[in-house]
């Protein structure tokens, strides 16, 4: 009698993506064909779903918001190939690794420059304010987190606020007036970081908290004489 290997001992088989998720990729493959000629709008959405056999009623199940779902698809898509790209930070200064994460992350966007050259007028919709700054915070999580950030404190969401406002002009400069000159905006904004993380070692941001927290428990609980 042949012994069969126990379930938990058998190697699962790799789940291949579903339906969706490779329809989502392969729309999103029309759109940056389309935009640069239609724009980041509903026609090109429209048309990008049509090139791949979707009726309105698909579309509306696969991309309920449209045009955002697809800008969302392309900047996480970007994200994703910078992470691949950028190999092991430990060789690497905290200063390098920065300066090489967001020089990745604009690179990997140049590659589709025509297309988003459209979408960053998409973007700067007053209505999708609140996408650029969702995306944007989640690529400046992954690219610190990349880099070896580890803080849970009030660090983590300063970092993160920080590297958010390079990213967005940086992006802009990259697309619309070069790499030099987005290469030199990062290396000043980045300088502006350092110097101030410098000053930052060695003060006691919490000073203030608990010097509120020791009166209010004095009020509360007065000392006896």
């Amino acid at each position: 009698m042949i012994d069969t290997p126990h379930l938990s001992n058998t190697p699962e088989p790799a789940h291949e993506p579903d339906w969706a998720d490779r329809m989502e990729q392969s729309v999103l493959d029309s759109a940056l064909d389309l935009a640069p000629r239609l724009g980041w709008n509903g026609r090109m959405v429209r048309e990008a779903c049509a090139a791949n056999g979707l009726s309105e009623g698909d579309q509306e199940l696969l991309l309920p918001n449209g045009a955002r779902d697809l800008a969302a698809l392309l900047w996480r898509r970007h994200d994703d190939q910078a992470l691949a790209a950028l190999g092991d930070p430990a060789a690497l200064k905290i200063r390098e690794r920065i300066a090489k994460a967001v020089s990745t992350r604009l690179e990997v966007a140049a590659a589709d420059a025509e297309a988003e050259k459209r979408l960053s007028g998409f973007l700067a919709l007053p209505t999708n304010t609140d996408l650029v700054l969702s995306l944007t915070w989640a690529t400046a999580d992954r690219l610190w987190r990349w880099a070896g950030d580890a803080a849970t404190d009030w660090n983590h969401y300063s970092k993160r606020t920080i590297l958010s406002g390079i990213l967005i002009p940086a992006m802009t400069l990259r697309l619309f007036d070069g790499k030099d000159a987005s290469d030199a905006f990062v290396a000043a904004r980045i300088e502006n970081v350092m110097t101030f993380e410098k000053w930052k070692a060695g003060k006691d941001f919490d000073a203030p908290v608990r010097k509120v927290t020791e009166m209010l428990s004095r009020l509360r609980y007065p000392q006896r004489t």
